[in-house]
């Protein structure tokens, strides 16, 4: 089995409301779909979801390094051989880890289908018995994160993140007032984005949220300070997680040296897909620190990627893949009955991809043969 084609698709998926995070407003989210066929008639889907703040990866250029870079080397590759074709693509280019995301998760869909397999089983079989998902809130008024706190339980969420990191007195109210709404027992996790740039922001806001039972504090400093996140784990109780100065095998073996965080934060778009996340998720396990699968807000393709090998890995215990959640239309379904997300046995990512409306919310494309 060969790879005959991979077609490239930019898509810009709409949300239902702006998603709002510390440094950006989201109207839609701009993302590279991949269709990769074998010269046996097998079609397999990527994606790849970059962030220009966090990779360094735009939009336009992770397009252009799929379509004139990367897919045009794998034409003729076999599917199977994952290792082999991500030593070709580091080879070819540094870095760009959505663009080979979208390649390696392709790779595995097939891989799936071929076997008849979900991908969960490619990587170990299912471990966990279940998946929750929490509401993600957006930056908002004190009050209107309250407000949507309150909602989201009521709609069957039983955990919450929120975001913050525009201004530490205002994150302080809008943490209060999220608990005070709440109350006591829900879970609360709090994501800064790096908007509290250093430790002495970050401990401000903390020394103040005592009372508010915060489950995590993620990603408080600027993502290269990994000295300075160390500095807040040193000084407060709650548990600290890296995301954003997180992207591969590096990193991780500096959290683990230093002890730098409690928890660490997956991104497929961040490391470059199944493969090397499953890596990370085997080093951070050795290091004793766990685990969590993230999302760039990305479509139901690579959210259920990122759902397989959530239910896989034992060190994995929680996940933040709710993109389809957040978006009024997608090129795929993913069965979520709140607060929890459920994987078919089907082969490869288990989904249907709807190539009808791909091509509607497609604004470019490019076929490699």
């Amino acid at each position: 089995m060969k790879i005959k084609s991979i077609e490239v698709f930019a898509i810009r998926l709409p949300f239902i409301t702006p998603f709002i995070i510390s440094y950006h407003t989201y109207m839609d989210m701009p993302s590279i779909i991949v269709k990769m066929e074998t010269d046996n008639g097998i079609i397999g889907f990527g994606e790849a979801t970059p962030d220009e703040h966090v990779t360094g990866e735009t939009w336009e250029s992770t397009y252009a390094v799929l379509t004139k870079t990367l897919a045009p080397s794998l034409i003729g590759y076999n599917p199977f051989q994952i290792e082999k074709m991500h030593d070709k693509m580091n080879q070819i280019v540094l870095d760009v880890p959505s663009a080979k995301a979208a390649i390696d998760i392709a790779c595995y869909d097939i891989m799936g289908k071929a076997t008849g397999q979900p991908v969960y089983n490619l990587l170990g079989g299912q471990y966990h018995e279940k998946l929750e998902v929490p509401k993600v809130i957006s930056i908002l008024t004190p009050e209107e994160m309250a407000e949507e706190a309150k909602t989201a339980l009521a709609n069957g969420y039983t955990s919450l993140k929120l975001k913050v990191g525009t201004n530490k007195e205002l994150d302080f109210e809008r943490i209060c007032a999220v608990r005070a709404a709440v109350g006591s027992g829900i879970p609360i996790k709090v994501d800064a984005n790096q908007g509290w740039v250093n430790s002495s922001n970050t401990m401000y806001v903390l020394d103040r949220i005592k009372a508010c039972e915060i489950e995590l504090i993620e990603q408080p400093v600027v993502a290269s300070d990994i000295d300075a996140l160390l500095e807040v784990k040193q000084k407060t109780s709650i548990p600290v997680m890296i995301d954003e100065g997180l992207h591969g095998t590096k990193e991780l073996k500096e959290v683990i040296v230093k002890r730098a965080a409690d928890k660490i934060n997956i991104k497929l778009m961040k490391c470059g897909g199944l493969y090397p996340a499953s890596q990370l998720v085997h080093q951070a396990e050795l290091g004793g620190i766990d685990c969590q699968i993230g999302s760039m807000v990305e479509s139901a393709v690579a959210s259920a990627a990122g759902l397989h090998l959530a239910l896989a890995k034992k060190s994995i215990h929680s996940n933040e893949l709710v993109g389809p959640l957040m978006f009024s239309d997608d090129i795929a379904k993913l069965n979520f009955e709140i607060p929890y997300v459920y994987l078919s046995e089907a082969p490869g990512l288990g989904i249907e991809v709807d190539e009808k409306k791909l091509k509607e919310l497609t604004t470019e494309s490019f076929l490699i043969q």
